[in-house]
C-alpha cells in the first residue's frame, strides 16, 4: 500500500471538467437534502422513546462532532488549491489507499440508503395506491430521478433545491407553531414545558443514556460534506463553498435540536411510540387532525430529496475515484450535458441489485447491507480528522498564508472529535442492539482494503 511520503502529494488532474452549472443556492440546499431525511422525521422518535427528554442533548453532541469533521474538511477545502472533494482529503493527507477507502466506502454508503429511500418512499406510495407493489413503485422512483441526474448538474441541483426547501419550510413552520403552543399562546391549558420534566425528569434514563444515544443519533445527522462533491460543480468555487458548509451545518443542527426539543415540551416523552412520527404525534396533539397525512406528504418529500442526492453522490464518488485510477476509467467519460452517465447508470444499477436483495432476500442480503452501513460514516470521517492533523501540520511548516480557515483549538479539537467518534464506535461495541453494525462495516471496510491491496499487486505485476 502507498506510504505515508505521498501524503501530500496532489491528486491526478484530468481533462474530464465537470460542468459549473450548480449555483450557491443549489449547494446550501443540497447539503440540507443531504441531512433532513426520515433520520429526523421518524427516526427520531426511537431516539426520544429511549433516552427521554434529554434526546435532545443526545442530538447536540452528536452535532457539535459532525460540526467539527465539517470544519475539518473547510479547512483542507480551503488551503489545498485543486483538491476539491473530501475523499481527495484523505488521499493528500495520509496517502492513497486512504482516497480510495474513502472513496469506495462513501459510495457503498450511498448505493445503500438509495434502496432504503426507494423502499420509504415506495411504502408510502403504496399507502396511497395500494394497486401498486412496493417493489414497483421503487423502481419508478429510481428510474425517474435517475433520468433526473442523467440530464444534467443544474436538473438535479433544482429539483433538489425544491425539496430540501419544502423540507425545510416545513420545519420552520413545525418549530414556529410547537413553540406558540409550548410556551401557551395556542395551548388551552397553558405552557406546556412542564413535559420536559414530569415524566421522570429531564433524563429519566440516566446520564449515561445520554452519551450513548449519541451512537443511534449522529447518523441522522451526517451528509453535510455533499456539498465538497457539488463544489466541482458550482459556479461558486471550492472556498465559497467551504466558507458555505460551516455555516449551513450550524443551522442544521440548530434545526434539529430546536424540533426535538419542541416535540418533547408537547408531547409527554412516554407517548411517542418508537418508529413512528413524532413530529406526528405533536402535530395531533396540537390539535391538527391531518396530521398524519401531512407528514407522510413531508416524509416523501423528505424521501425523494435523500434519493435524488445519493444518485448524484454515488456518480460523483466513482467519478473521483476513476480520475485517481481506482475505478473503471469509463467512468470518467461525460455525457454530451456533462455529467458523468456511466457512474451515474452503474450506481442505479448496483441501488436497484440492493433494491431486489429488499425484494427476494430482505431477511439475509438486505439486512446486511443496511447493517453494514452503520459505522462506515464514522469510519470516513475519522479518516478525514486524520488528514487534516497530518495536513495542518505540513502548512503550518511550509505554507500558513494557506491557512485561511482553521481548525477550532488546533489539535485539541481534532483529538477530541477523533476520540467523541472513537467512543461511539466503543458504545456501539457494546450495545447488544448495534454491536453487529459495527463488526458488519469492520467486515465490508476490510473488504474494500483488501481490493486495493489486490489492485496494487496486479498493477505492479503489469508494470513488471
Amino acid at each position: 500500500m502507498t506510504d505515508a511520503s505521498q501524503a501530500g502529494a496532489m491528486p491526478p488532474s484530468s481533462a474530464h471538467e465537470l460542468s459549473r452549472s450548480l449555483k450557491p443556492r443549489h449547494v446550501s440546499m443540497i447539503t440540507f437534502g443531504g441531512i433532513i431525511g426520515a433520520g429526523l422525521f421518524v427516526g427520531s422518535s426511537t431516539a426520544i422513546s429511549t433516552i427521554g427528554p434529554a434526546a435532545v442533548l443526545s442530538y447536540a453532541l452528536a452535532g457539535f462532532l459532525v460540526l467539527l469533521v465539517m470544519r475539518m474538511i473547510s479547512e483542507m477545502a480551503m488551503a489545498l488549491t485543486g483538491v476539491q472533494t473530501f475523499p481527495d482529503f484523505a488521499r493528500v493527507g495520509v496517502g492513497n489507499w486512504a482516497g480510495y477507502l474513502v472513496g469506495w466506502l462513501y459510495w457503498y454508503f450511498w448505493v445503500v440508503v438509495i434502496a432504503i429511500e426507494a423502499i420509504a418512499g415506495a411504502k408510502i406510495i403504496n399507502g396511497w395506491f395500494p394497486q401498486f407493489d412496493v417493489w414497483e413503485i421503487g423502481v419508478a422512483l429510481m428510474a425517474i430521478l435517475t433520468g433526473v441526474n442523467l440530464l444534467s448538474a443544474k436538473s438535479y441541483g433544482e429539483f433538489e433545491f425544491w425539496f430540501a426547501s419544502t423540507k425545510v419550510v416545513a420545519i420552520l413552520v413545525f418549530i414556529l407553531i410547537a413553540a406558540a403552543y409550548a410556551m401557551g399562546f395556542t395551548a388551552p391549558a397553558g405552557p406546556t414545558f412542564a413535559n420536559l420534566t414530569a415524566h421522570g425528569g429531564f433524563a429519566p434514563q440516566g446520564i449515561a443514556v445520554i452519551f450513548a444515544g449519541v451512537a443511534t443519533t449522529i447518523f441522522s445527522l451526517c451528509g453535510a460534506e455533499i456539498a465538497t462533491l457539488a463544489a466541482a460543480e458550482s459556479e461558486a468555487g471550492s472556498k465559497t463553498i467551504a466558507r458555505m458548509t460551516i455555516s449551513v451545518s450550524t443551522r442544521i443542527l440548530i434545526f434539529f435540536v430546536l424540533s426535538i426539543l419542541m416535540i418533547v415540551s408537547v408531547v409527554p416523552w412516554t407517548e411517542i411510540e418508537p418508529g413512528t412520527s413524532p413530529f406526528a404525534q405533536a402535530l395531533r396533539v396540537m390539535g391538527y387532525p391531518a396530521a398524519d397525512l401531512i407528514m407522510n406528504g413531508i416524509v416523501l418529500v423528505a424521501v425523494l430529496s435523500c434519493l435524488n442526492s445519493g444518485i448524484y453522490i454515488t456518480s460523483r464518488a466513482m467519478f473521483g475515484l476513476a480520475k485517481n485510477g481506482d475505478a473503471p476509467q469509463s467512468c470518467v467519460k461525460l455525457s454530451t450535458s456533462k455529467v458523468p452517465a456511466r457512474a451515474i447508470l452503474i450506481a442505479s444499477l448496483f441501488s436497484y441489485g440492493a433494491l431486489a436483495a429488499a425484494v427476494f432476500a430482505p431477511d439475509r442480503v438486505f439486512n446486511f447491507l443496511v447493517t453494514s452501513s452503520g459505522a462506515i460514516m464514522l469510519f470516513i470521517y475519522m479518516i478525514i480528522a486524520a488528514a487534516q492533523l497530518r495536513l495542518r501540520e505540513k502548512l503550518e511548516r511550509e505554507a500558513p498564508e494557506r491557512l485561511q480557515v482553521k481548525m477550532w483549538l488546533y489539535p485539541y479539537g481534532t483529538w477530541a472529535a477523533l476520540a467523541g467518534m472513537a467512543g461511539v464506535l466503543l458504545l456501539m461495541g457494546l450495545s447488544e442492539k448495534h454491536a453487529m453494525e459495527l463488526w458488519a462495516s469492520v467486515i465490508v471496510t476490510v473488504a474494500f482494503l483488501i481490493s486495493y491491496w489486490v489492485k496494487c499487486q496486479v498493477q505492479s505485476k503489469s508494470n513488471a
